[in-house]
């Protein structure tokens, strides 16, 4: 793969995902977004089509004749009718398997970029750029696709994983604040997944320990079978929030709480010890993140939603800490779940 040699990117992280033949890295730090072309002319790519929820002039020169989709970040977008939109406009434009996709956006842009490259001719390189915190630290990575159907998030999709991650940290200066907080949600989460106490290190450190962490989950378990799902910790109940807020909660924001819940669920299992249970309240607090349930939604309707997770199988189930680290846990007992939930501190 191009190496990072570019004055501006010298500074830059490289961390592969490890998957055999179908490796591959991620570059993470300023202007890393202009080794674009390079992976392109590597791919032997004649042509591209790059699906963008940015400006043009935000958008790096990809070396070869190109269409641009414009795309719109938000879970509204996130639908199947997305992806069909996209497929019709790449046959148009008479892309091939000889050809590539490039996605530039959030999250919700690089889920539904993934999915449509993943079917499109049963399957066509794609490269991502992400754009937003979320993007960098999660979503880009590990090969997951997926949109929404009006019954659940990410009940979709396929595993689909990229040629190459282009993280470019310029793309964050202009973040609003509360993107800053999307993003921040999933790395207080990491916190208890496997990086360590990332806060006070550089935003740039951050986000490659937490790409790190998630690239060798991915590689130990690329489909969910077994360790891969400790990336889920705070997403059941999180996914849930989302649910029935109608999106009004962002996922990290959503991610933040669910984290909370997480901890003191695994309190009343006796699982973790007070002090641990506290860590989580106090981690997810530090980064400014949201840690109270919204006023809103009842217990037994966000009950209802955590059935819907992919996760619940035979009965619910979480991702939660323990002695030997964090697992899925199923066969709770709903009582306790929504014991855990009435204990919660919640919005006025």
């Amino acid at each position: 793969m191009t190496a990072v040699t570019t004055a501006d990117t010298r500074s830059a992280h490289r961390i592969d995902v490890a998957l055999g033949e179908r490796s591959y890295p991620v570059h993470i730090g300023p202007g890393v977004r202009h080794l674009l072309a390079g992976v392109v002319a590597e791919l032997g790519a004649r042509k591209v089509a790059v699906v963008s929820a940015r400006p043009r002039d935000m958008l790096p020169d990809p070396g070869v004749p190109a269409l641009h989709l414009q795309a719109r970040d938000g879970e509204e977008d996130k639908r199947l009718a997305t992806v069909d939109r996209m497929c019709r406009a790449f046959a148009e434009y008479g892309l091939t398997r000889a050809d590539a996709v490039v996605s530039v956006g959030g999250g919700t842009t690089t889920d539904s970029v993934g999915l449509a490259a993943s079917l499109y001719h049963r399957g066509l390189p794609v490269i991502h750029l992400p754009t937003t915190l979320l993007a960098q630290v999660d979503a880009s990575v590990g090969g997951k696709t997926a949109v929404n159907l009006p019954q659940g998030k990410n009940l979709v999709g396929q595993y689909w994983q990229p040629t190459a991650v282009l993280c470019d940290t310029d793309f964050l200066a202009t973040l609003p604040e509360r993107e800053w907080r999307n993003g921040y949600g999933e790395i207080a989460r990491a916190h208890f997944i496997g990086t360590g106490d990332l806060r006070g290190l550089p935003l740039v450190e951050q986000i490659a320990a937490s790409v790190a962490c998630k690239a060798k989950i991915v590689a130990a378990d690329e489909r969910d079978d077994s360790i891969r799902h400790i990336l889920n910790y705070g997403h059941t109940l999180g996914h849930a929030l989302e649910r029935a807020t109608d999106f009004a909660l962002r996922h990290g924001e959503a991610v933040a709480i669910g984290t909370v819940f997480a901890g003191r669920l695994a309190g009343a299992l006796g699982r973790i010890d007070e002090a641990k249970v506290a860590e989580h309240l106090e981690v997810v607090r530090s980064y400014g993140l949201p840690y109270r349930l919204p006023a809103g939604p009842a217990d037994a309707e966000l009950l209802e939603l955590m059935r819907l997770d992919k996760k619940a199988m035979t009965g619910l189930a979480f991702v939660l800490s323990g002695p030997d680290g964090p697992e899925l846990v199923g066969g709770i007992p709903e009582s306790v779940i929504l014991d855990v939930l009435a204990g919660m501190p919640r919005e006025e």
